[in-house]
């Protein structure tokens, strides 16, 4: 079995997700600078995951991605399978076609092989992944953003010069006295 930087990704950026989400949806955005994941890239990502039914979105100010179902009920393995576009047998029948390719003597060390990784996989959680965060130090914000202060509509007038004869057009030019002609 292989996991690709794809999949390592999506762990990554789904704990992430899980970590910050109590408080409000998570914006993409901060996922992409917290991790260091392109944006365009991590919205491929969570467009997958959001197929498979693990994360909803949000739209709108304030919007962003949330869990779909609760932290604990989420395996590492359902991450993978989600990005990787493998179904659960196909992933476990992996390495049957590459036992095919090899001595048969072999065949049966990568086909156990495969089937134990994806047993460990599917008994991590993304809770257990979250508490793993939280020993190693990482800082979870617990205050929700500062609200938005709403800009005006339209620019606060500016005061007015005092108006001191000041003509409103250019036909009220020729009646002022001081440009009459002499």
């Amino acid at each position: 079995m292989r996991i690709t930087t794809r999949g390592q990704l999506a762990v990554s950026a789904m704990t992430d997700l899980a970590l910050r989400q109590k408080l409000r949806p998570v914006p993409l955005s901060t996922i992409s600078a917290r991790q260091g994941i392109s944006l365009s890239y991590l919205e491929q990502l969570f467009s997958a995951l959001r197929r498979a039914g693990l994360v909803d979105s949000t739209r709108g100010p304030g919007g962003g991605y949330t869990l779909a179902r609760q932290a604990e009920q989420v395996s590492v393995a359902e991450i993978i399978l989600a990005v990787e576009n493998l179904k659960n047998d196909e992933l476990q029948n992996l390495g049957a076609g590459q036992a095919a390719q090899v001595k048969s003597m072999t065949g049966e060390l990568w086909t156990s092989f495969n089937s134990r990784v994806m047993e460990y996989l599917q008994s991590v959680t993304l809770q257990d992944l979250v508490e793993q965060a939280l020993k190693q130090g990482t800082v979870v914000e617990e205050k929700a953003p500062a609200a938005r202060t709403k800009l005006p509509l339209a620019p606060k007038p500016r005061p007015l010069m005092a108006r001191v004869n000041v003509p409103n057009s250019v036909f009220a030019l020729g009646s002022m006295p001081i440009l009459q002609r002499r």
